[in-house]
């Protein structure tokens, strides 16, 4: 995807995650984010939001810290959230194609990493604050899906920090029914390494849709919304210990 793409879906992503979270109310549970509610999803979002946007805005060149969860509630915090977004987005518009700052994922640029790792952090928080809604989490656009799970395959665990680890090589495959999008995530004592094709066999593979796909492999709907073949233990691995936390 195209970084003004990224930028699209972080904008539309973040005022659907606002209107989610004024519907549901700050006291409402955040069924994908146990012990959550509402105004704890809003606070983490928009503490990264301020805190991606100093990269950006300010070009730091190192890792800078963030500036912690605002102490607000209701509407100010609503409007503070809203505030940050909007913030987040122009800064990314406005941000020249040269911009040299901190990122900690491979990208084509740094302005190219904080669209596309902004645009999945909040249509992932869109989805939790979704999550708070007798509809549940909503449709996610397949090319961003697709997009999403390459980054969260082959970026996001690909680093020595991934969790997802097998005494002895196993594969797990990922198909997205509806884009053709395919991969193979080899797995090991080693962190997990995942090509785009579907060479070999697989001990495992998980099928679907890719916006089911994507909002599964982030633990944000249950694996029956796939459909698993083969080892079923493999896709236990990855939910038991796939989760990325705030560091």
């Amino acid at each position: 995807m195209r970084t003004d793409a990224h930028i699209d879906a972080l904008d539309t992503a973040g005022k659907a995650l606002l209107d989610a979270a004024a519907t549901a109310g700050p006291d409402a549970e955040v069924p994908t984010c146990p012990g959550w509610r509402v105004r704890d999803l809003l606070r983490h979002t928009t503490m990264v939001h301020r805190w991606a946007t100093a990269f950006v805005a300010e070009g730091h060149t190192s890792y800078h810290p963030d500036g912690g969860e605002p102490d607000l509630d209701g509407d100010a915090l609503l409007s503070y959230v809203r505030d940050g977004h909007a913030r987040l987005v122009s800064a990314l518009r406005e941000a020249p194609a040269d911009l040299e700052c901190w990122t900690f994922l491979p990208a084509p640029s740094p302005l190219a990493f904080w669209a596309r790792r902004q645009a999945h952090e909040t249509t992932v928080h869109r989805a939790d604050a979704e999550s708070a809604l007798a509809a549940g989490p909503g449709p996610v656009d397949p090319r961003l899906a697709a997009d999403g799970i390459n980054e969260l395959l082959r970026a996001m665990h690909g680093r020595d920090r991934s969790r997802v680890r097998t005494p002895e090589p196993r594969t797990l495959r990922v198909r997205a029914t509806n884009t053709g999008d395919v991969w193979t995530v080899r797995l090991s004592p080693e962190a997990p390494r995942t090509r785009t094709d579907d060479e070999g066999p697989a001990d495992c593979e998980l099928s679907g849709p890719a916006d089911l796909l994507y909002l599964t492999l982030w633990n944000r709907l249950p694996q029956e919304a796939v459909t698993v073949t083969g080892d079923a233990s493999l896709a236990r691995l990855w939910r038991e210990n796939s989760a990325i936390t705030w560091s």
